[in-house]
């Protein structure tokens, strides 16, 4: 059985760990002029099938409504996404990609991965896969790799 110590000492190396990735990922997206932020507000409109509501997007983000309106300004000013009305409800927003947000998730999800890679670099292929194992334990993740 495991030691509280032990606990907390994978729980301290999981915290630096999620912010080196973070700070790594942060670096690789600087040039692209999208914050961490904006890049998971890109991801979740692009996982939809037709463009959510702002409201939506509050929701599944977890944040207030004004922050989406805040993302959403700033990405529109970008160009990777727009505004459009609802067909059935005149009062809803809905927002979708551009052409240009759909060429910055491309990229986002190469500096994502360069990120990873940087991190991972130590680690060889069966390590990774061992690693990758666990995460999906400790994050009830069904195991989905091919």
């Amino acid at each position: 059985m495991p030691t509280p110590e032990t606990s907390r000492l994978v729980a301290e190396q999981l915290l630096r760990l999620t912010r080196r990735l973070h700070r790594a990922q942060k670096r690789y997206m600087e040039p692209l002029g999208i914050t961490p932020a904006q890049s998971r507000l890109l991801r979740t409109v692009a996982h939809d099938d037709q463009p959510p509501r702002m409201a939506d997007l509050a929701q599944r983000l977890e944040v207030v409504p004004r922050a989406v309106t805040t993302l959403v300004d700033a990405l529109e000013a970008h160009g990777s996404v727009r505004r459009i009305p609802d067909p059935t409800n005149r009062r809803v927003v809905r927002v979708e990609l551009t052409d240009t947000g759909r060429s910055t998730l491309r990229a986002l999800r190469e500096a994502r991965r360069a990120a990873a890679e940087d991190i991972l670099a130590p680690l060889s292929d069966q390590q990774r896969e061992t690693l990758g194992e666990l995460l999906d334990t400790l994050s009830g993740a069904p195991d989905h790799r091919c």
